[in-house]
This record gives C-alpha cells, structure tokens and sequence, in this order.
C-alpha cells in the first residue's frame, strides 16, 4: 500500500479560534472540512511545504520558526495510508484568503465536530481542544 505523506497547520488566532478549509466540488473528500495543508513534495522538507501551501492556499507569509509540531495521524484509506504531521501557527503575515475557491471558518476547538471532517483529521482535534 502507498503511503502519502501530507503536512497539515492549525493557525491560531488570538482568540484561540482554529482556521479550517472546505474541499471545494471536484476534489477528493469535497464538501468536508480540514486543516490547511498539502502533499509533501519530493526533495521537500514538511515546514517547507507548509510555508508553501499556506502562501498558495490562503495568501499567508509564514516563517519556519512560528511552526511548532504537536502531534500526527496516521490514517488507512482503501488505496493509500495517510501520514500527516500536525503543526501549530499563531504568527503569520496577511490576512487569510480562499485562493482555491475553498470557504473558510474561524472555529473554537470546541466547536471542530461540528464541521465534517476527513477520518484522517478527526483524531486531531482532542490534541487541538487539550492544546487550548
């Protein structure tokens, strides 16, 4: 079986709200919500990726410094097992926009279940609510 290894964020704002991202129509698990992120590119580092993905997804500048890791899931979908690294981010510069089409919420960790999610992201969120 594959493994992907995909990197994902929790970027925190100073009110402790967590941003998530819907998939938008077309894409695999559209309609559901989940954490920033991307495919770990070969020759790549996870920061790297990050910092990358969250420049073409929602415009921001983020440092290598202001990403701390806090936990993975590890996830067995039917053709491929998930690896994702989950960092936090309370710092970045710019104001968070859909580049992809994507509609996206401001969320307290409380109120995560309360938007579907992956079956890869769900085991986040205990992480995320003991975090804040």
């Amino acid at each position: 079986m594959k493994l992907l290894l995909v990197v994902a964020c929790a970027l925190i704002d100073a009110d402790g709200r967590i941003l998530i991202a819907q998939r938008p129509e077309g894409k695999q698990l559209s309609g559901l919500w989940e954490f920033p992120g991307g495919k770990v590119d070969p020759g790549e580092r996870p920061e790297q990726t990050l910092i990358r993905e969250l420049r073409e997804e929602l415009g921001l500048t983020v440092a290598e410094p202001c990403l701390a890791p806090l936990t993975f899931a590890s996830h067995a979908y039917d053709d491929f097992h998930l690896l994702m690294p989950l960092y936090v981010c309370r710092r970045w510069d710019g104001t968070p926009k859909p580049l992809e089409a994507q509609k996206l919420a401001w969320v307290m960790p409380n109120k995560l279940r309360d938007y579907p999610m992956p079956p890869a992201d769900e085991p986040l969120i205990p992480h995320l609510i003991g975090l804040l």
